[in-house]
């Protein structure tokens, strides 16, 4: 399966800008608004978000954050850890040395309390030493149904842990470079979960942001070859979070597109209509969250596909 009907959300004590990943994510900005504020409205539109999710179905697993560990970003736990079918759970290295922090064992408690199987943990956050980094299923883009892995190279992307990940996982590597324009450079995007979205059978996302001619037309070609309808979004639409999307399975195996407000509202009303004839599309206003922390809907949501027990 390519999408999951069980994810995993973590529920924000401190959010705020986190000024150690503001480095390279340039889709940050600060707010004129007090923390505790801040944190305040970023509670309330991730329980809004969860509300909409299990309305529709949606097997949503809360995890509440701990105040004690001053985790501004563990809103966005895709990054961190990822889930297989198999029973193997990835656990990964990231950029900044606060969001190691988001790391908890007990996560694995927890869904085994709820009964899931955790058959082994691969673990690659020894490369931080190293100063490497790859942040799970921001950086890596899985088509599990034909066993490929997208990645976009950047200061949170190593090449070389990206291709040890596809050799663990036994999946093939799709690697290119994406950028965006930052004061009239081109510069990496930090994470290549916000300039595409892999569904079932189509895919949201900017090639625009490939500027080499040959990648570009490399990534296109593995999502033609494997049935996938292309929907193009621009760099504006990007930076509205419209490559930040995830498919979800609902109550009676309903297919949803999940998104942020904004990033549907950036969406002309043709790519709508293209989405439309996939699945239907759930999204809610994730302002507070978008502005301080850089992510959207998809950071929020870590698949779970472990088996039961």
């Amino acid at each position: 399966m390519q999408i999951t009907n069980t994810i995993l959300m973590v529920r924000p004590v401190a959010f705020r800008m986190n000024e150690e990943t503001a480095v390279n994510n340039y889709f940050q900005e600060d707010l004129s608004v007090k923390n505790n504020q801040i944190n305040k409205n970023a509670q309330q539109e991730f329980d809004a978000f969860v509300e909409k999710l299990k309305a529709k179905g949606v097997n949503v697993i809360v995890i509440e954050d701990r105040l004690d560990q001053d985790t501004p970003d563990s809103i966005f736990p895709n990054n961190w850890i990822s889930f297989h079918k198999d029973g193997t759970v990835g656990v990964y290295p990231m950029f900044a040395e606060n969001r190691r922090r988001e790391r908890r064992e007990d996560v694995f408690d927890i869904l085994e309390e709820k009964g899931f199987f955790i058959d082994k943990i691969v673990d690659y956050t020894s490369a931080e030493e190293e100063g490497i980094f790859l942040e799970g299923t921001g950086s890596i883009i899985l088509d599990r149904v034909h066993n490929k892995a997208y990645c976009a190279l950047s200061d949170r992307a190593d090449e070389d842990l990206f291709i040890e990940f596809c050799e663990d996982f036994d999946v093939f590597p799709v690697l290119f470079t994406a950028n965006q324009s930052v004061d009239g450079k081109r510069l990496p995007i930090y994470h290549t979960n916000v300039m595409m979205a892999l569904a079932e059978t189509f895919a949201v996302i900017c090639l625009d942001t490939i500027d080499d001619k040959k990648e570009r037309k490399m990534v296109k070609d593995h999502l033609k070859q494997d049935g996938k309808e292309v929907i193009l979004i621009t760099e504006e639409q990007m930076h509205s979070f419209a490559g930040n999307m995830l498919q979800v399975l609902g109550a009676n195996d309903e297919r949803i597109l999940v998104m942020s407000s904004a990033a549907y509202n950036s969406l002309t009303q043709s790519q709508i209509d293209a989405i439309e004839k996939h699945c239907t599309i759930l999204h809610s206003s994730l302002e507070t969250i978008e502005t301080c922390g850089g992510g959207s809907a998809r950071c929020m949501m870590a698949e779970v596909f472990l088996p039961l027990k």
